[in-house]
């Protein structure tokens, strides 16, 4: 069984990442006036070096304050059990899906304008446990988040993203929070918003 790879960050690092704006980040809490759709490419790395797929995100409206911080809430007071729970049980903001399946929704989207003015759109939605995980109870069913960042820049060449397909987060004994990955994170290549 393969041995998951940890990344640590701590809590500020984790919040920057995937449920926090950074400051002056600007963002809005409402319906998209017209969906956004993203298409790409994700490559493996280190065990999954070679293997390819495409994906397309489909963004139909963007989390809120109000979204922010019921997961904030929700993982200070039980940890990634929390977060999941939380996560199950907010709408949908949009879907993920690899070309030829169905996909699944995506429950938490917030979008921001960098300095630069690239954009950045990052995601975090519970993962749906296939039912080979779940009858033979694999190591892989806890892992049961799944997270995306996107940079988009005004040169499509500089486009880039990294995707983390089966994650789940906790406290290490240092009350650090972790980010602790099945499988190696997967770099997202190809990048084209339509």
């Amino acid at each position: 069984m393969r041995l998951a790879k940890k990344t640590t960050f701590v809590t500020a690092v984790l919040c920057l990442l995937f449920l926090v704006l950074p400051p002056g980040g600007k963002t809005s809490a409402q319906e998209l006036p017209k969906p956004i759709l993203i298409q790409g490419t994700a490559m493996g790395q280190s065990q999954q070096l070679g293997r390819m797929f495409s994906f397309n995100l489909h963004i139909k409206e963007l989390s809120t304050a109000a979204d922010q911080k019921a997961l904030l809430d929700a993982f200070s007071a039980k940890g990634n059990e929390g977060l999941v729970n939380a996560l199950s049980k907010m709408k949908s903001k949009g879907r993920i899906s690899i070309t030829g399946t169905l996909g699944y929704d995506v429950n938490y989207i917030r979008r921001f304008q960098k300095p630069d003015g690239s954009m950045v759109i990052r995601a975090v939605t519970d993962r749906p446990i296939t039912f080979g995980e779940n009858w033979s109870d694999s190591r892989s069913s806890d892992y049961n988040l799944s997270g995306i960042e996107i940079v988009i820049s005004a040169d499509r060449k500089k486009n880039s993203g990294t995707l983390l397909p089966a994650c789940q987060f906790k406290i290490d004994k240092e009350n650090q929070l972790e980010i602790e990955a099945f499988q190696n994170p997967w770099k997202l290549t190809n990048i084209m918003r339509r």
